[in-house]
């Protein structure tokens, strides 16, 4: 999802991705990052984009945004992923993946960017394609592959053929979908589509093939000519017509890149549609402007704001239905409703939260840290969520759990683990958006990536780790800084170089743009999509009714929840 500039103007400056980060606020980093995706949508550059065109071909880009319903929102996941590796040379790693609509439903794409590296597959490829089979599966979407890829990209065969998620993992996928969760999938083969990868559109449901521009086949001319002998040219050998007339493996013959997206978009057209559980109100706009969470939140990541405020951005009406107030204030439960759809939110409060009569006497509890009560409350809040199936949306900015004797004699490890395990076992859709801080095991409880979430989105002002650069010099240079202390001697220069190496190393993959450069995150979004992206994301797991429990969850495909109109009446 294209998000607008925060400013009019863009920035005059281009720093390079590895450079040491300087402290600088929302505005700014969004600035960063819009233009870095604007750099990335341009794949392969303006030369390989006119070698596509001269082809008889469209881009990757222009493919999807054909497909897709006008007017509607794209939601593109993984566009950053690789984009500091390679020396730049992959570019949103080669494919396009993310939700869209299609003839007013929600569905998963997956493109191959033949500008990059004429659509071979690194690594990462592979990571995104199971990304999106993966939310596929969870909210029961059907999923669309636009196929031209020139197959492994060999010298990182390594990391793309072997291994429990390498590219074999894409054709388990692919069979789970087809035999047990009936998850619709669509193959249009508009390049070419060799070896291994012609197993992607054979697992599918429907294959679409473009007459002289897409060859699918276990090997090509030349390797057929070096295996036997045998001298064929591509198109006899696997080209359209011959796989919609002579072998039957393809089911659609097009003429052209257009024929082809029109057909894709009639069958889908064709599908049965979800039968959503989901109760839908008259959505509301928000109680504040989204935009005014840049000045909402402080540039510097340590001071305080007030959540509530930045809610207003978000929710409907700015209403939110606090789930016990007074109670564990370091953590904000409540029901609200973002463009009608009814949510449960869990944030963390940022200020201090001083005691008064109310309260039990003791020293005031620093927000962002999760304390016995705000687990106990979280722990409470998350099952009631789940009994009442309302999709959960966890807003972080945690730094962790509270430590000391206080929090350790008050039972902070069992309460901790009781969120935590609620949360893992919630089988109603989460959503996470990680605002500043996503730091120690309070990033697991607020339904950290290794809990599955359905979506993981963030903020560019997220810093995503164990800890902060600064608690990280004192964890690694503590013992040798007290010693010169006590010694009254002055910090070599070694030292002070190695200190600095740490903070500047910390800041860099602390960052947003760390994190979505591997997948650790779906999108970088910022506050004006905000909204849109959350509603999205959250029509798109009403598509499944039954549990959101892991990527896919194989127990709960008796009753299927897609149903042709009228069969629930």
């Amino acid at each position: 999802m294209k998000s607008r500039s925060p400013r009019e103007t863009s920035s005059d400056s281009d720093r390079g991705e590895s450079a040491p980060l300087e402290p600088r606020g929302l505005r700014r980093r969004a600035e960063e990052v819009l233009e870095i995706e604007e750099r990335l949508r341009a794949g392969g550059g303006p030369e390989k984009i006119e070698r596509q065109h001269k082809q008889g071909k469209w881009t990757a880009r222009e493919r999807v945004s054909e497909l897709i319903d006008p007017d509607l929102p794209f939601l593109e996941i993984g566009l950053l992923v690789a984009y500091d590796l390679y020396e730049g040379a992959a570019p949103a790693a080669g494919v396009v993946t993310g939700i869209g609509y299609v003839e007013g439903q929600e569905v998963a794409i997956v493109a191959n960017d033949a500008t990059v590296k004429a659509g071979a597959w690194w690594p990462e490829t592979i990571r995104k394609i199971l990304r999106m089979q993966e939310i596929a599966m969870r909210n029961r979407i059907p999923i669309i592959y636009l196929v031209d890829s020139a197959g492994v990209n060999l010298p990182y065969q390594s990391g793309v053929f072997p291994g429990a998620h390498g590219a074999g993992r894409i054709f388990y996928y692919n069979s789970l979908m087809r035999r047990i969760l009936k998850v619709p999938q669509i193959s249009a083969v508009m390049g070419p589509c060799i070896a291994g990868g012609a197993y992607l559109p054979a697992l599918s449901d429907v294959i679409i093939m473009v007459e002289g521009t897409s060859f699918m086949g276990l090997g090509g001319p030349n390797l057929v000519k070096g295996a036997t002998g045998q001298s064929v040219d591509g198109e006899l050998l696997g080209g359209a017509r011959t796989h919609t007339a002579i072998s039957g493996v393809a089911h659609y013959l097009c003429k052209n890149d257009r024929e082809c997206i029109q057909t894709i978009r009639k069958i889908v057209d064709m599908l049965p549609q979800p039968s959503r559980s989901q109760v839908q109100f008259k959505p509301r706009p928000p109680g504040r402007l989204p935009e005014e969470a840049y000045d909402l939140v402080p540039d510097d990541h340590r001071q305080a704001y007030e959540m509530r405020h930045l809610l207003d951005t978000i929710l409907d009406g700015g209403e939110l239905l606090e789930f016990q107030p007074e109670f564990g204030r370091e953590m904000i439960t409540g029901h609200g409703r973002i463009d009608g759809i009814p949510v449960g939110v869990l944030a963390n409060y940022r200020g201090l939260i001083p005691t008064d009569a109310h309260h039990p006497p003791g020293a005031p509890k620093l927000g962002g840290i999760i304390y016995t009560e705000g687990a106990e409350k979280s722990a409470e809040f998350i099952e009631t969520c789940d009994r009442q199936g309302t999709p959960l949306l966890f807003l972080q900015d945690v730094s962790g759990f509270m430590v000391g004797k206080d929090a350790e004699h008050s039972g902070i490890i069992r309460a901790g683990a009781r969120m935590v395990e609620a949360m893992a076992t919630a089988g109603v859709p989460r959503i996470v958006l990680t605002l500043n801080h996503a730091s120690g095991a309070g990033y697991y409880a607020m339904a950290g990536q290794g809990f599955e979430p359905d979506f993981i989105f963030c903020w560019p002002t997220a810093r995503m780790g164990v800890m902060e650069g600064e608690s990280a010099v004192q964890a690694l240079f503590a013992p040798q800084l007290e010693k010169l202390k006590q010694g009254g001697e002055s910090m070599s220069l070694d030292l002070e170089q190695a200190i600095e190496r740490t903070r500047a190393d910390y800041e860099l993959k602390l960052d947003a743009r760390y994190a979505a450069a591997r997948g650790f995150v779906d999108a970088i979004i910022t506050p004006e999509t905000t909204r849109e992206v959350l509603a999205l994301a959250l029509r798109t797991a009403a598509n499944n009714p039954a549990s959101h429990t892991g990527p896919f969850d194989l127990r709960n495909t008796a009753s299927h929840p897609r149903a042709y109109p009228g069969d629930q009446e």
